[in-house]
C-alpha cells in the first residue's frame, strides 16, 4: 500500500478537502508544531489502494533575507545590497518549525500532492515544500513519478474530487516568477530603505515615521496619491455663468431646462444671452426623441473590482476586504477570490450556483424568476487562464457570516446573479426647446424593463419627474429665466477605489499584492485614510514624491515598475530567462540608488522647508556620558534620544513611554540610566542609552537593556537582579522589576510574560543564593507588619519562587499588556543569572532547567 503525503495552505483547508475526500471517514490529530494537523484515511490512488495523509502549511514556508552582517544596518554600505549580499531562504516563521514538521509527516511517503493555492505564490510554495520533503520520502522506482499537483478554484465537493482525478504538475517557471519579484523587492527596498532613513532620521526628528521605506511597488503607489494633491493645491477656481430656464407644460408643474451651451466663462456675455432670452415669454418645442437604451449587466467578477467595491460601497479597506474574501474561500462560501479573469468557461454550472440561492429571503424571488424563465449567458469578459470570477458556491445566512463577512457575501451573490440577469433597458425622452435664439434641453427616462437592477439596485435608474406629452411646435410659458454664478472646483483626494484602478491600469502589483502596498503607504504614515475612505498624503510622503522627482522621476513613476512587471509574467511564461532578468534589473536600479545617493542634497532642500533638525526637536531629558550635557528626547516616531554637543543620536524602545531613571549612571560610560515602560499593567527596565546602542559585552546584541546586561557587578543587571528561567519561553529570564513595588513583579526579559508576587511588601531582594532544586535565585522579601502575609506573623522570608510552599499563594503569572504585538528585543542565548549551562561570573551554576517545568510550576502560575 502506497503512503500519499497531501499538503494543503492553511489547516481549515486541509480539514476541508480531507474531509471531502475521505467523505469524512478520517482520523485527525494535531501535528508536532501544534499549529497544523494531519487527517489520514484510506483510499485509492491512481489505481491502487493507499493511506492518505492530509496536512498543510501556514502560507509561504521560506522567506529571503541576507546572510550574517549583510542584516545590519551599520556595518554595511547599502549599495553592497544590489550584488556582493548574498542571500539566504530562512524559515518564514521560525517558532512553527514547519520544515521539521514537513518532513516528520512526509518520511516514509512515496508520493505527494500539492493541494497549494493556484496561483504564482501557491506555485512558489509547493516548491517550498517539495524542497523540504523530497529528502526523506522513499526513492522512487527507475522513472515512477511521485509528485503531483491538484488544480481547483473552490472547496466544493465537485471541484475537489475533479481536481483529483485530473492531477497536474507544479509550474516550475511560475514559481521562479515569484522568486525573481522577491529578490528585487529585497535588494532594491532595503538599499533605498536603509540609506534615506539613516540619513534623514539623522537630520530631522519630527518625521514621525520610524522607516522612511521605498519600494518598487509602494513608490508608485504613493506617487498616485501625491500627484492628485499637487492638481487639487495648484487648481485655481474659475467663476462661470448658467443659463437657467423654468417652463410650465400645465398649471401647477414647471419644468427645468438645460441650456445647450453648458456654460460661459464671460459675464458680460452671459448677460448679454440672458437679456436676449428675457425678451421672450414662450419656449417653443423644436423637437421630440424616443430611444430605447441599454444599461448593461456587469461583467463576472474579479478580485480588482471586488477590492474596488468593498472600499467604496462597502467602506472597507482592500486588505480587511481580502481577508475576508480568503476566509469565505476556506469556509467553502465563494470560489477562489483572486483572479484576474471576467470571463466564465463554457463549461462552468452557473445554474448550479444559482439553485444554492434559491432559499434566502434576500433574492429568493430573483432567482426562482431566473431559473424558471432561463437565464441569460453572461457577457463575454476577459479571461486570464488563471481561475473562474468571484463566485458564491454555497447559500449563507447573516447569522452564520456576521458582519463584515455577510456585507462582502452579499454583494458577491448579487453581482453573480446580475450577471446572469437581463440588462436594464429604459426609454429615454429628449426634447428640445428654443426661447428666443438659444437652445434648451430636457432629458426623461423611463425604465421598460429593471432587469439586472433589481438585485443590484444601486445601479437602478434614478427616479425622474416625467415629461410632458408634447409635440414639435408647441408652446409653453416661460416662468422663470436667470443667471447662476458658480465655479469650478479641485478635484478630490483619490479613493481607495480609484488608486486600486490607477494600480491596475499601469500595472502596478498584482490582484494579491495591491491590498499590500496600498496598506504599506497607510502604515508608514505616508497617507492618512480621510472619511470616504480617501487618501490624503502626509508632509512626508509629500516631500518624499517631490524629492524623487527632482532626482530621479522614473523612480516614482510607474513606468519601470510595470517594465519589470512584464518581465516578471515573461519569466512565468517561460519567455524570460530568470537570471537575466535579475542582473538586468539589478544592474538598473544599482546606478539609480549610486544616483540618487549623490544627489540626496535636492531631496534634503525640500526636507529642511518641512522638517525641523534634531537639535531643534525634543525635550531634554538625561546626560550625555560624553560631555555631561543634557539630551533631548525625541518623541516622534522613532524615539530616540540626541546630543546636540556631540552631534549623536542613540535609538530608544519603541512602543513605550521614556522618563528618567532616578539620575542613576552606567558604570561602564557614566550615561545618565532611562527606564522604558509599556504601561502600568506592562513590563518596564532600565537601560543606558550608550549600551542600548554599543553592546559593551560580546554576548550582548544591539538593542538590549540592562535586564539583558552581562555586567557581573552592575545593581540593575541581568546578573544582578535575574531570578530564573521563563515559564513560557525558552532563551527568557524573569528579571526582578526594582521599580515596581509596592504591586512587585518580575518580567521575562525576551517574552511579555510577567509574573505578579508579594503585593505590599516593603522591600524585595534578589539573593546571591540559589534554589537546590531548580537553581533559580532565592529571593529575600521584606513585609510592613501590619501587611504581612507571612505565617506567624513573620516579616521576613527567604525563598524560591518557585519552590517555597510559603511562597505558593503570592505569586501569580500574568502576560503583558503590550503597546505593540511584539516589543523589539535582542535575541540568543546569554549567560547570566536563570540561563544557560555554564558559569556566571563569580562562579555559581545559572539556574538549571525542570525536567518538566510546565508540570512543575503549574501549582503557582493557575
Amino acid at each position: 500500500m502506497k503512503t500519499v503525503l497531501m499538503v494543503a495552505e492553511k489547516p481549515s483547508l486541509a480539514q476541508s478537502i480531507a474531509k471531502i475526500l475521505s467523505r469524512g471517514n478520517m482520523s485527525s490529530r494535531k501535528g508536532l508544531n501544534g499549529a497544523c494537523s494531519v487527517h489520514e484515511y484510506t483510499g485509492s490512488f491512481i489505481g491502487q489502494s493507499a493511506h492518505f495523509k492530509m496536512t498543510s502549511v501556514c502560507g509561504h514556508v521560506m522567506t529571503l533575507d541576507f546572510i550574517g552582517k549583510y542584516n545590519s544596518w551599520d556595518k554595511v554600505d547599502p549599495a553592497e545590497l544590489f550584488s556582493k549580499a548574498p542571500t539566504e531562504k530562512k524559515e518564514a516563521n521560525p517558532k512553527l518549525t514547519m520544515v521539521k514538521f514537513l518532513q516528520v509527516e512526509g518520511r516514509g511517503c512515496d508520493c505527494i500532492v500539492l493541494w497549494l493555492d493556484c496561483d504564482k505564490e501557491g506555485e512558489n510554495i509547493c516548491f517550498e515544500v517539495l524542497d523540504a520533503v523530497l529528502p526523506v520520502m522513499n526513492k522512487p522506482r527507475s522513472s515512477e513519478r511521485t509528485i503531483y499537483r491538484a488544480k481547483f478554484s473552490s472547496i466544493t465537493d465537485t471541484d475537489i474530487c475533479n481536481a483529483m482525478n485530473h492531477l497536474g504538475e507544479p509550474n516550475r517557471n511560475e514559481a521562479l516568477s515569484v522568486d525573481a519579484r522577491q529578490e528585487l523587492d529585497l535588494r532594491i527596498g532595503c538599499a533605498f530603505t536603509r540609506f534615506q532613513t539613516k540619513y534623514f532620521q539623522g537630520k530631522y526628528g519630527n518625521l514621525d515615521s520610524s522607516l522612511i521605506s521605498f519600494g518598487p511597488c509602494q513608490t508608485p503607489t504613493l506617487g498616485f496619491c501625491v500627484e492628485r494633491h499637487d492638481k487639487i493645491q495648484s487648481f485655481k477656481p474659475e467663476t462661470y455663468w448658467v443659463l437657467q430656464a423654468k417652463v410650465n407644460p400645465e398649471k401647477e408643474s414647471s419644468l427645468t431646462l438645460d441650456w445647450d451651451r453648458v456654460r460661459v466663462f464671460d459675464r458680460e456675455i452671459a448677460q448679454m444671452f440672458l437679456n436676449i432670452t428675457k425678451m421672450s415669454k414662450e419656449a417653443k418645442v423644436e423637437s421630440v426623441s424616443k430611444k430605447e437604451k441599454v444599461k448593461q449587466r456587469p461583467l463576472a467578477l474579479n478580485t480588482v473590482e471586488m477590492l474596488r467595491v468593498a472600499s467604496a460601497a462597502l467602506g472597507m479597506g482592500p486588505q480587511h476586504a481580502m481577508q475576508i474574501a480568503e476566509r469565505l474561500y476556506t469556509q467553502g462560501y465563494i470560489s477562489y477570490p483572486r483572479t484576474e479573469t471576467t470571463h466564465y468557461p463554457e463549461n462552468f454550472d452557473l445554474k448550479g450556483c444559482l439553485r444554492q440561492q434559491a432559499n434566502n429571503p434576500y433574492w429568493a424571488e430573483t432567482v426562482k424568476a431566473l431559473l424558471s424563465d432561463g437565464i441569460n449567458r453572461p457577457r463575454k469578459g476577459h479571461d486570464a487562464g488563471d481561475h473562474p470570477p468571484i463566485t458564491p458556491m454555497r447559500a449563507a445566512t447573516e447569522a452564520e457570516l456576521g458582519g463584515d463577512g455577510w456585507r462582502l457575501y452579499e454583494y458577491i451573490t448579487r453581482h453573480f446573479i446580475a450577471t446572469v440577469s437581463a440588462d436594464c433597458k429604459y426609454l429615454q425622452t429628449t426634447i428640445s426647446f428654443s426661447i428666443g435664439p438659444e437652445r434648451f434641453t430636457c432629458i426623461g427616462k423611463v425604465v421598460t424593463s429593471p432587469g439586472f437592477t433589481e438585485i443590484m439596485p444601486w445601479h437602478s435608474i434614478p427616479l425622474e419627474e416625467s415629461l410632458p406629452h408634447c409635440e414639435k411646435g408647441d408652446l409653453f410659458p416661460v416662468s422663470e429665466i436667470k443667471l447662476l454664478e458658480k465655479q469650478t472646483s479641485p478635484p478630490d483626494y483619490l479613493t481607495e477605489a480609484e488608486l486600486i484602478t490607477l494600480m491596475e491600469k499601469h500595472g502596478i502589483g498584482t490582484d494579491a499584492s495591491i491590498p499590500v502596498h496600498i496598506n504599506n503607504i497607510c502604515q508608514r504614515n505616508y497617507v492618512t485614510v480621510e472619511s470616504g475612505r480617501r487618501l490624503k498624503p502626509t508632509n512626508l510622503g509629500i516631500v518624499l514624491v517631490h524629492g524623487y522627482y527632482k532626482i530621479d522621476a522614473e523612480l516614482v513613476l510607474p513606468t519601470i515598475r510595470s517594465a519589470v512587471e512584464k518581465q516578471l509574467n515573461l519569466i512565468a511564461l517561460g519567455k524570460a530567462n530568470y537570471h537575466q532578468v535579475l542582473e538586468h534589473t539589478l544592474d538598473i536600479f544599482k546606478r539609480k540608488f549610486h544616483y540618487f545617493v549623490d544627489s540626496i542634497a535636492g531631496m534634503d532642500e525640500l526636507m529642511e522647508v518641512s522638517f525641523s533638525p534634531l537639535a531643534a526637536t525634543g525635550k531634554p531629558l538625561s546626560r550625555c556620558g560624553k560631555c555631561h550635557r543634557f539630551m533631548k528626547y525625541i518623541q516622534a516616531k522613532p524615539s530616540r534620544l540626541h546630543c546636540s554637543h556631540c552631534d549623536d543620536t542613540y535609538s530608544l524602545p519603541q512602543n513605550g513611554t521614556i522618563k528618567l531613571y532616578k539620575e542613576l549612571r552606567c558604570p561602564l560610560d557614566d550615561f545618565e540610566l532611562v527606564l522604558w515602560s509599556s504601561g502600568s499593567r506592562g513590563k518596564s527596565y532600565p537601560l543606558c542609552p550608550y549600551c542600548y546602542n554599543h553592546p559593551p559585552f560580546r554576548d550582548m546584541k544591539k538593542g538590549m537593556g540592562c535586564n539583558e546586561c552581562t555586567h557581573p557587578t552592575c545593581q540593575h543587571s541581568l546578573s544582578m537582579l535575574g531570578i530564573g528561567q521563563c515559564v513560557e519561553c525558552e532563551n527568557g529570564v524573569l528579571v526582578l522589576d526594582s521599580t515596581s513595588g509596592p504591586k512587585w513583579k518580575m518580567a521575562c526579559n525576551k517574552c511579555n510574560v510577567i509574573v505578579h508576587f508579594f503585593e505590599n511588601a516593603h522591600k524585595v531582594r534578589v539573593s546571591p543564593e540559589t534554589c537546590d532544586l531548580c537553581d533559580a535565585a532565592l529571593v529575600d522579601v521584606d513585609f510592613n507588619k501590619a501587611k504581612s502575609p507571612l505565617p506567624g506573623d513573620e516579616t521576613q522570608h527567604s525563598g524560591c519562587v518557585f519552590c517555597d510552599p510559603v511562597f505558593q499563594d503570592l505569586v501569580e503569572l500574568k502576560h503583558a499588556a503590550m503597546r505593540h504585538p511584539m516589543h523589539r528585543g535582542g535575541q540568543g542565548k546569554r549567560q547570566g543569572r536563570g540561563r544557560g549551562k555554564g558559569r556566571r561570573p563569580g562562579g555559581r551554576l545559572n539556574p538549571k532547567k525542570p525536567k518538566d517545568k510546565m508540570a512543575a510550576l503549574a501549582a503557582y502560575f493557575v
